[in-house]
């Protein structure tokens, strides 16, 4: 679920899975950069994306750190957006 905070116009996404693992992300979409981010203890995550200039590709990466200092590749990702005739 993601919700806009008309104040700061950044986006909060909930997140949750059948693990029953429960996470709250921030989220900015700007000038064609996508960030997703939370800073828990022991676990940070980012992802950045990257729009294409067309508007079709995003090139992104999820990164995860134990300190919040180093951080490190978990996955990068392509989503593409394929248009139907």
């Amino acid at each position: 679920m993601i919700g806009l905070d008309d104040a700061t116009e950044e986006f909060t996404m909930l997140y949750a899975d059948a693990r029953g693992v429960h996470r709250v992300y921030r989220m900015t979409f700007t000038d064609g950069e996508w960030r997703i981010w939370r800073a828990a203890p022991g676990f940070h995550q980012r992802f950045t994306g990257t729009l294409s200039s067309d508007g079709d590709t995003v090139e992104a990466r999820w990164e995860m750190s134990r300190d919040g200092v180093t951080w490190n590749v978990d996955f990068e990702l392509t989503y593409r957006r394929v248009r139907n005739a």
